[in-house]
């Protein structure tokens, strides 16, 4: 790419890819939730929310990392920055977002707040956070009490439900950093009082430091301290000094970021000064609770706004290198923030297509915010969390057997892309893998450091597995990690014109040695057939498949050997792009294309009729049951379990195969000898080009029966996507006796009934946007292949029939719908709750949720879970390339040849 073409945002990602200026050393890396965590976690049997509640996060230092409301760190979160708030009536300062535990929700944890990712651009050179503060007294206890009052088959209580922003009643607070440098943010904070009368609001942005003294002795304790009137100067050995300037002229407090021992344990404290220190002086009046001498590790700017009814106030603050001057909160302040938003809507006019519409803009950016916003410092050593630390107490001995013991190797601190920062503060390796996606359109670096640094060798175990996530480290996620390596390297070679074969390289490598422990550990029985548990899919099965069953045996995944065969042919994809420059990787190609076509026989023929994944009659993939001396039996439930083996799909071109001598030979070779094997390699041969050959576990046969039951409105094909489950299944649930005990799935078009994985997380019926999304894939593929000769009807028992491309793009589509307003003005995801869907200070403020009600396209579970769900930033990318069919057939021809360019 020319340097010279390249806007502000680009010329610091490349400065911060090179290193030669590290604009990343400061970003919103604060976590969101760090109480409720297996990290701070210390009980004997591993009881995480109970161990360390909400209730004790504002008296109890953290261990492994910070929480905080809209805030930044450093990249080793050595000093935090975060807002604080009181309206003069909760009970305690607003310092980290509130929600129910996994035993107080009626569907498992769940935030009870409304707060929402603006803006940012890669490098956090610009930043933009809105949250919604009741002026009311925050109704803790009573979101508790009526969670848990509700069954399951009701819906949760929601904040909104208790009246508290009724009459518009509440304060909307703004936070914005602007970076002058890297080690030089601006911040300004707006609070607006929306009610109808005049109302108080104290404003306390802080500044502490990770508690990472308390662990062992002779640990060097840093310093803040009162700097003049308004400024707070904080010291450490290793960050060296850093200065904050505050508006105005606030009252600068200042406490321990310590325990509070007295409080939690009837134990006396080590220092009056404790974390809770600010809180009980500002909400309690208690002025003895803050160290007169202006001093400590945690910090303060106490303003109090009195603001009119629509009324804005304003606070700037400065967090620097260098001591602050006298106008550097002055004009440059405010000339610097319009600058950096201008830099902002800069680079996005480059990413974002300007053929969409002003709302879809809209969507697309904050998706893009949500997810760079929910960038988090992680930091888990096992060994040490196990053992404890030497200036502590050691934990109960039970530890030592319990949770995440098979992995003493793992050390992780680093800044990691997470699912949600206050849902799922911790990383989830299938998760990331699709985060790397839409990261890679804004910031390809970050999303290939994240993808190597999860096959680093203090991530992957030294038997190959990747960690699935710190609730159990061991747990099997579907392996896609290799699919995100091959997307994102084309992705860059689209966007920036430049292939990174370093990176494939290293990926391919370490890859090798987590495939060698998929086939060696989650192939039971050496038949290609493949188990690995629920594979990240939770409830959606008969059983809970990553629990011994209760009629013994085993299950045959058809989910787990389609995510097999399609890992093998992304592995065959990248060794054919590296064997183009080496051909020493001809023959790793050649391993990958054998064991595909053995994984794709095996799912119709494992022995008897009645063992193969396959069902002839109803045209459908099911699991298969195994029971020690009883029949085997596949367990018909039409789910994406069934629709997975679409997944395993990839086209070989002549003018890649040709150039490859070896690879060729082999594979003809193979082809020739196992005529039996046929089905699942297509040939075609075009003239003047030579054959091309379709891998797919789905055959020519197969396919149109699959797409018939996906495509049926009254199954899988919803309004606003592909659900999980079959709508079949609403009237006629699947049902297992087992010894007396009845097992049933049944279609859940929302939240979860059950209490399988903590009734935090449903499959039985949403939408979820990862698995759509290699749905659409794998259509567009089928369609690379095929072309207009192979057409179905869509939706099923339509007269309209359409190619396999364009039924990918009405996939597309359908899900872009959940966000987008429709011609009654309002947005799917928002539901049902009139003032988000009409009031203008709210209805254009996007959740990005963890799945969507397969029947209203309403949002559902972890309401602010931008990670995956950010793919529909990928996704309106790609509807913008192909906007309709009135635009001429060349140039829609063109367009598709460009999105192909991403997947083959």
């Amino acid at each position: 790419m020319n340097t010279t073409h390249r806007t502000a945002e680009e010329q610091r990602l490349h400065a911060a890819g090179d290193r030669s200026a590290y604009w990343k050393r400061w970003g919103p890396y604060l976590s969101e939730r760090q109480w409720g965590t297996v990290r701070e976690d210390y009980s004997s049997h591993g009881t995480a929310w109970d161990s360390f509640p909400h209730d004790h996060a504002r008296s109890r230092a953290y261990r492994w990392g910070e929480d905080g409301l809209a805030g930044i760190s450093d990249n080793h979160q050595r000093l935090c920055f975060a807002l604080a708030l009181w309206n003069g009536r909760d009970p305690i300062l607003k310092e980290r977002l509130f929600g129910l535990t996994g035993n107080e929700g009626n569907h498992g944890e769940d935030v009870k707040e409304y707060y929402f990712y603006l803006d940012s651009t890669p490098t956090h050179s610009y930043m933009k956070y809105l949250y919604k503060y009741p002026q009311a007294a925050f109704p803790y206890g009573r979101l508790v009490e009526e969670n848990r009052r509700r069954g399951r088959g009701a819906p949760e209580f929601e904040l909104v439900d208790t009246r508290v922003f009724e009459e518009d009643r509440y304060f909307e607070v703004v936070v914005e950093y602007a970076k002058a440098e890297i080690d030089d943010i601006l911040i300004r904070v707006s609070v607006t009082n929306r009610g109808p009368e005049a109302a108080e609001c104290h404003l306390l942005p802080s500044l502490w430091f990770r508690n990472t003294w308390s662990w062992e002795v002779g640990s060097p304790k840093p310093r803040l301290a009162a700097s003049g009137t308004a400024v707070i100067e904080a010291e450490h050995d290793s960050l060296g000094l850093r200065w904050l300037a505050c508006d105005g002229a606030p009252e600068l407090l200042f406490t321990e970021n310590e325990t509070n021992f007295q409080r939690l344990y009837g134990v006396a404290n080590r220092s009056p000064y404790v974390k809770d220190g600010i809180n009980d002086c500002v909400v309690d009046g208690r002025r003895e609770a803050v160290n007169p001498d202006r001093e400590g590790t945690k910090a303060a700017a106490h303003y109090r706004l009195a603001l009119r009814p629509g009324e804005t106030a304003s606070v700037k603050l400065r967090l620097g290198n260098t001591p602050p001057h006298g106008q550097c909160l002055a004009a440059e302040f405010d000339a610097l923030f319009a600058q950096r938003l201008r830099e902002a809507d800069a680079f996005y006019a480059t990413v974002i297509p300007a053929s969409l519409d002003a709302d879809a803009r809209r969507v697309m950016r904050q998706a893009f915010a949500g997810l760079l916003w929910s960038k988090q410092f992680y930091h888990y050593y096992v060994r040490r969390w196990l053992q404890g630390d030497p200036a502590f107490p050691a934990p109960p001995a039970e530890r030592l057997e319990g949770r995440n013991h098979e992995w003493m190797h793992l050390y992780n601190e680093d800044v990691i892309s997470m699912p949600d920062k206050w849902e799922y503060p911790w990383y989830a390796a299938w998760d990331l893998a699709f985060h790397c996606v839409p990261l890679a359109l804004v910031d390809p670096d970050f999303a290939k450091e994240q993808l190597v640094l999860f096959l680093r060798e203090w991530y992957m175990h030294p038997n190959g597995q990747i960690p699935a996530y710190e609730w159990a480290l061991g747990d099997v996620n579907p392996p896609v990690h290799a699919w995100a390596a091959w997307r994102v390297y084309k992705i860059e070679k689209r966007v920036r014109g430049t292939a990174d074969r370093r990176f494939l390289e290293r990926v391919f490598h370490k890859l090798l040695l987590n495939f060698t422990w998929w086939v060696n550990r989650k192939d039971a029985e050496g038949m290609n057939v493949f188990q690995g548990g629920f594979l990240g899919l939770d409830n959606i099965g008969v059983f809970d498949r990553s629990a011994p069953l209760p009629t013994g045996g085993h299950i045959d995944q058809s989910d787990g050997t389609s995510w097999m065969g399609m890992y093998c042919l992304n592995m065959l994809a990248i060794a054919l792009e590296l064997a183009r420059e080496n051909p020493a990787y001809e023959d790793v190609a050649s391993k990958f294309f054998e064991h595909f076509v053995y994984i794709a026989h095996a799912m119709d023929h494992r022995g008897e009729s009645d063992t193969s994944l396959w069902d002839e009659a109803d045209g459908f993939f099911y699991d298969v049951l195994h029971v020690p001396g009883g029949p085997t039996r596949r367990m018909k439930v039409r789910s994406m379990v069934g629709l997975i083996p679409l997944y395993a799909t990839e086209t070989l071109e002549p003018e890649i195969v040709d150039r490859l001598p070896g690879f060729k030979r082999r594979m003809q070779w193979f082809i020739d000898h196992h005529p039996d094997f046929r089905d699942h390699v297509q040939e075609v041969e075009e003239p003047g080009r030579g054959i091309r050959r379709l891998l797919s576990i789905v055959t020519a046969e197969q396919l149109p029966k699959v797409l018939h039951v996906m495509l049926d409105e009254s199954e899988f094909l919803s309004p606003y996507g592909i659900r999980a489950l079959s709508r079949y299944h609403h009237a006629h649930p699947f049902v297992e006796q087992v010894m007396g005990v009845e097992y049933r799935v049944a279609y859940e078009p929302a939240e979860s009934s059950t209490g399988l994985f903590g009734g935090n997380s449903n499959w039985r019926g949403p939408i979820w946007f990862p698995v759509n999304i290699l749905l659409i894939e794998a259509l567009q593929k089928l369609h690379h292949f095929h072309g207009d000769a192979l057409k179905v009807p869509c939706p099923t028992g339509s007269d309209q029939l359409v190619s396999l491309w364009d039924a990918s793009a009405e996939l597309e589509r359908r899900l872009a719908r959940i966000f987008l307003r429709g011609a009654d003005g309002r947005r799917p995801v928002l539901g049902t709750t009139e003032k988000f869907q009409t009031d203008p200070h709210w209805r254009d403020l996007i959740p990005f949720h963890e799945y969507f009600n397969g029947d209203t396209g309403a949002g559902v579970g972890a309401s602010h879970q931008t990670g995956w769900t950010a793919l529909i930033a990928k996704l309106l990318e790609q509807l913008a390339q192909v906007p309709g069919e009135a635009q001429p057939k060349a140039s829609r021809t063109d367009k598709k040849r460009k999105r192909r360019e991403d997947l083959s």
